[in-house]
């Protein structure tokens, strides 16, 4: 039997992923060296446990529990000799590492504009908050980007109905979405505002919508776009900022934001 960290009450995750993050979190195991056999017995042992309380899982989980279970007969299989004279083979481990890694960046990323947001509103809803402000100060920025998420969840919930795509490999990340971007912003040939849903639904993997948001957070907090709505309750865009090309000028800006993502 598997040790367990498990509580219990059986707790409830949106996910398989936020699963797996917990599980990896609690028990302080290092997400670049998971012990993959420990963790696939808890996380079905977790299925197990909630199957027998009549919990509701998608089928993301049963997913999730071929995948551990295949990469950990991977790691059992003994190497073929054969193999050994070829270049070494990357650990069955790295794809769900890069994966668990970008949901936690999107999570932390969701959670910190929700409560960016719940600040903002008790601060806003302060009834002498005029006496300190201008008629044209606006609060709107946060709420804006709390919105941008719920516009990239609403693209990757309808993304899921879409024709899978195989692609052997994809090495799309946060600065190739930077040049991305630029490409649509900046320039004679840009847009000054760009759809961020039209954005989103352009990409064609979950990946790469994510990497897309990261980039967006990183543009914003940069200064050199600001997230936009022409009407109440319209579409999010992005619009170009005058100092666009200055802060995105030269290979530092790529370079840094590519140490921060590695």
């Amino acid at each position: 039997m598997p040790s367990s960290p498990l509580n219990i009450h059986l707790e409830q995750y949106e996910g398989p992923l936020d699963l797996l993050l917990d599980l990896i979190r609690k028990q302080q195991i290092n997400i670049y060296d998971i012990p993959i056999a420990k963790i696939t017995g808890q996380y079905l042992e977790y299925m197990r446990k909630a199957m027998a309380l009549d919990f509701e899982l998608s089928s993301d989980f049963v997913y999730m529990a071929a995948t551990l279970i295949h990469i950990k007969s991977r790691m059992l299989l003994p190497r073929d000799p054969e193999l050994e004279k070829s270049p070494a083979e990357e650990d069955p481990r790295t794809e769900l590492v890069h994966r668990l890694l970008e949901h936690e960046r999107f999570k932390n990323a969701a959670e910190m504009l929700q409560q960016k947001r719940m600040i903002e509103e008790a601060v806003w809803s302060n009834p002498r908050i005029g006496e300190f402000t201008g008629e044209e100060d606006s609060p709107g920025l946060s709420v804006t980007l709390f919105d941008l998420v719920k516009t990239l969840r609403e693209v990757l919930d309808r993304a899921k109905n879409r024709p899978v795509y195989q692609i052997e490999k994809e090495d799309v990340g946060v600065p190739d979405m930077i040049a991305f971007l630029r490409k649509r912003l900046g320039g004679s040939g840009g847009s000054r505002v760009v759809s961020a849903r039209e954005l989103f639904e352009s990409q064609r993997t979950r990946r790469a919508m994510i990497c897309l948001f990261l980039a967006i957070l990183e543009l914003v907090k940069r200064q050199a776009v600001t997230l936009v709505q022409t009407d109440l309750f319209g579409d999010i865009a992005l619009e170009r900022q005058e100092r666009f090309e200055e802060i995105l000028d030269g290979d530092e800006l790529l370079a840094g934001i590519d140490r921060d993502y590695v």
